[in-house]
């Protein structure tokens, strides 16, 4: 069923299926294997990583080359620039600080504007950061000095300004990992974390600082391959069926974009056959599937998208949800008059020299 409850035609099927995949790959310009996967799914969105990187007019090249391989559609071009460990485009792009210096000089709005700034330049519109995870466990493999702290208060409210400084550039901020990574003692790119604190307590610590993002008019967020024993035994928040649905959605009231962390990372890609994830993530109100590598991958999750269309009219129907959301947030984002700023700002001496100034801040304060 449509989001408007009419049956669905196969190519809105085929659209949604694609629409729900925001897709990487190797490499620094469009490759022939690259076009054949874009023309068969038709993504919503790309992510960059280091591998795809040379430089920042490099950078926006490709993304440029990115939007003509489907010109017209909305898409989002993507990439993890957090600062610090966390950063595809470094050097001479500048070497932004950890958020756990940014958090503890108090710069996040700063910061945000001026990373913002660089990557609309370089041709990006979504950024997964900032990081909204509560620095809980000091055991921690993942994220540590990614995290603005160990106070949910005050990451709270790193994560409200960073939001802001970044949106008001024109650059999508996500909130990542919901409902909180912080507390995990093993990595979720090797296998599935387990947490098992009460839930009051989860709340307490864990939450707020999404509450703070939510609050900020964040336009997405990024779920947890984290099992939370509390709210949902036996399945991780990205393929629960509650803790989307019941605690972000209806409990904090968010409406806007959930995007999974990267499917094939192995506490989802070694446990869960594909047509499963494809049926819980529709379930579970997520929004758009990371997979970052792999074109066979992408091709069976845009296939398995479409037979659960097929099969169920409850999924086509949420399909067509997810879709909604895609366009209201996306369209106004690429519809923006602003022209994007010359690539002369990405490792400008202004930007180099706030960076420094944030690092010499914290540093008496972080001991």
């Amino acid at each position: 069923m449509s989001a408007t409850g009419t049956s669905t035609t196969a190519a809105e099927r085929r659209r949604r299926a694609g629409r729900r995949l925001i897709i990487g790959f190797s490499g620094g310009e469009v490759t022939s294997e690259l076009r054949e996967v874009v023309r068969e799914i038709q993504p919503g969105g790309f992510i960059l990583f280091s591998r795809n990187v040379e430089n920042p007019r490099q950078v926006r090249d490709l993304n440029r080359a990115l939007r003509d391989l489907l010109p017209g559609r909305p898409l989002l071009i993507s990439v993890d620039q957090e600062g610090g460990r966390v950063q595809r485009i470094r050097e001479p792009a500048t070497h932004w600080p950890t958020l756990r210096e940014v958090g503890a000089a108090d710069a996040s709005l700063e910061i945000a504007q001026a990373l913002g700034l660089e990557l609309r330049a370089m041709g990006f519109n979504l950024n997964f950061a900032p990081v909204a995870d509560v620095d809980s466990n000091p055991a921690n493999p993942v994220i540590g000095d990614r995290s603005f702290g160990r106070d949910p208060a005050r990451v709270g409210a790193q994560v409200q300004a960073f939001t802001r400084g970044l949106q008001a550039q024109g650059i999508l901020a996500c909130a990542k990992h919901f409902p909180g990574h912080g507390d995990t003692s093993t990595d979720s790119h090797l296998e599935l974390p387990q947490i098992d604190r009460e839930e009051q307590s989860l709340r307490s610590v864990e939450l707020p600082p999404f509450a703070a993002a939510v609050a900020a008019g964040v336009a997405s967020i990024m779920t947890a391959h984290v099992v939370f024993s509390a709210w949902d035994p036996h399945w991780p928040a990205t393929l629960s069926t509650r803790v989307i649905p019941e605690i972000l959605r209806e409990g904090m009231g968010f409406r806007n974009l959930v995007i999974t962390d990267d499917l094939e990372m192995k506490a989802v890609a070694d446990r869960y056959p594909l047509a499963e994830q494809v049926r819980r993530t529709l379930l579970g109100t997520v929004d758009l599937a990371l997979a970052c590598h792999r074109a066979e991958l992408q091709l069976e999750l845009f296939a398995e998208s479409i037979k659960a269309q097929e099969q169920d009219p409850e999924l086509a129907r949420l399909a067509a949800r997810s879709e909604d959301r895609f366009l209201r947030l996306v369209v106004p984002t690429l519809l923006s008059d602003r022209d994007p700023p010359p690539i002369e700002v990405v490792g400008s001496e202004r930007h180099q020299a706030l960076a420094d100034q944030v690092r010499r801040a914290a540093a008496p304060r972080l001991g």
